[in-house]
């Protein structure tokens, strides 16, 4: 069954406080390297009631949600639609990765225009998002006796996300689509063990000098592509985010 599909993600819909423009599933589903016990990471956008957004506090802006539910272990983070449209304003690829996520549980027309909206958002400045993200995982993976797969394929996944980003302006998230697109050894054969082993499987008789090279390599690449990019230093779907904020507000209440 699709894990869109899953009706336990239905329920935690129904259940959400606030109404929903969008859930999407992000994490190793949308990346591509799941596990048969992986969890789901639910991502979306709320949209809080005219009282909390006009008061003095508003305690709700990020709603968030974890454990098992039904046999289903889930990990759901939703926010606000004013405070999303922030994150899609400043260089955070993962709010971009969220409203592009091709793993749809709910959507809206407002979700379309969020998307059409995404391309306005992307500047250069992406790369450090994804530089930063991948030099964390890699310090998690390189302290650890025996080493595990997740965070070697976190590394290389947001690497080739930043690098394709770089160079196409587009956002792809899932690392075996982007294989298609650079050759990297044996990083194929860490997705499949990924996908038919436990969570936190490790790797046997890793090479480290040859992984550390790799990573080396394709870390000055992303590097690289960040100083050849195209890409606009600021985005300049500030204005029309607002506008769409706006229309979002009044329609909802």
């Amino acid at each position: 069954m699709n894990i869109t599909h899953d009706p336990r993600l239905a329920v935690q819909i129904e259940q959400h406080p606030y109404p929903l423009l969008f859930a999407t599933i992000s994490g190793a589903h949308l990346y591509g390297f799941e596990s048969p016990n992986s969890d789901v990471d639910l991502r979306g956008v709320h949209v809080l009631p005219l009282d909390e957004v006009l008061g003095l506090t508003c305690n709700h802006e990020t709603v968030e949600k974890s454990g098992i539910h039904n046999g289903l272990e889930l990990d759901l983070v939703t926010h606000d639609i004013r405070k999303f449209m922030g994150l899609m304003l400043k260089r955070n690829g993962y709010v971009l990765e969220q409203l592009l996520s091709p793993l749809v549980v709910q959507t809206s027309p407002f979700h379309s225009e969020l998307i059409a909206l995404a391309p306005g958002c992307v500047t250069r400045h992406h790369a450090h998002h994804y530089l930063g993200f991948a030099q964390t995982q890699w310090r998690l993976f390189s302290k650890e006796s025996p080493p595990r797969i997740k965070p070697l394929l976190y590394v290389f996944r947001v690497l080739l996300t930043g690098i394709h980003l770089m160079e196409t302006s587009v956002v792809e998230a899932n690392l075996s689509t982007l294989l298609e697109s650079y050759e990297l050894p044996l990083v194929g054969d860490w997705i499949e063990r990924k996908k038919t082993g436990k969570e936190k499987d490790t790797i046997e008789e890793v090479d480290m000098e040859f992984i550390e090279q790799l990573y080396r390599t394709w870390l000055a690449r992303l590097e690289a592509e960040y100083l050849r990019t195209h890409l606009p230093s600021e985005s300049t779907a500030g204005p029309a985010l607002n506008d769409l904020l706006i229309r979002i507000r009044k329609s909802a209440y």
